[in-house]
């Protein structure tokens, strides 16, 4: 392959596991010539391994592989909580019974494709899921707004920071989402009209003071504008570092 064809460094990450070697090389080459970055492991072990040092956007997984089968490491990697427990998976399988089917997207699969199949094929499934994926992403950061390490999901009302859910009270919840929705000054006095339960303005205060603690690294995002009121500054994206 000349360095012109090479895939870009952009490209979507894929991972092939698949304990067959002559599948893996196959279908290393058929997705590299289809414009993705491609690896290759021949096992659950190696997948994890390499899961764990690599962001992947999809993995192609064998479901009759020797030690840990695709649905059992599919089902472990789901319920793992870690960083690549998300990733969207394509499983591969020689058994074409509904029952084994069903069985891999209970395991949390994305989609199934049985064996033998037509590279076409598997390439517009690979290409179908990650439109999906990235849609679905585009959609949360829609309703998301990002300061400092933090991410506040307005639509639930779940502020995170670097993946962990932040304990807010109900008040907090209220007082952050107003602030990110209007996404401009918000008086003492609206605020409280709109948290509501007899809430005064000096308890606004006390409110605020209170969410800023819960901001390391972030508190200077929820900034007091003098005789007007407070407002939320947004950064459009997780910045990294921040307070531990």
């Amino acid at each position: 392959m000349t360095e012109a064809s090479l895939p870009a460094e952009d490209a979507p990450h894929l991972l092939v596991v698949d304990d067959d070697r002559r599948i893996r090389n196959l279908l290393s080459r058929f997705l590299t010539g289809e414009g993705y970055r491609v690896s290759a492991v021949a096992d659950a072990a190696e997948a994890e391994a390499r899961l764990g040092d690599f962001v992947f956007d999809l993995v192609v997984l064998d479901v009759m592989m020797p030690r840990e089968s695709g649905l059992a490491f599919a089902a472990r990697l789901r319920a793992s909580g870690a960083a690549a427990s998300g990733v969207p998976i394509l499983m591969l399988t020689a058994r074409s019974e509904t029952k084994a089917r069903v069985e891999g997207l209970e395991t949390g699969a994305d989609d199934y494709l049985g064996k033998p199949f037509e590279p076409r094929e598997l390439s517009l499934r690979i290409a179908s899921i990650l439109r999906r994926t990235r849609q679905a992403a585009r959609d949360l950061a829609r309703s998301a707004t990002c300061f400092g390490a933090f991410s506040f999901d307005m639509a639930h009302g779940v502020l995170m920071l670097r993946g962990e859910p932040v304990h807010l009270t109900s008040r907090e919840r209220d007082l952050l989402r107003i602030l990110a929705q209007e996404n401009g000054v918000v008086s003492r006095q609206r605020l409280a009209l709109r948290v509501g339960s007899e809430l005064s303005e000096r308890s606004v205060d006390v409110e605020i003071a209170r969410l800023r603690r819960k901001l390391p690294g972030a508190a200077h995002c929820l900034q007091t504008v003098r005789g007007r009121g407070y407002r939320l500054v947004a950064t459009g994206e997780i910045q990294p570092g921040g307070a531990p």
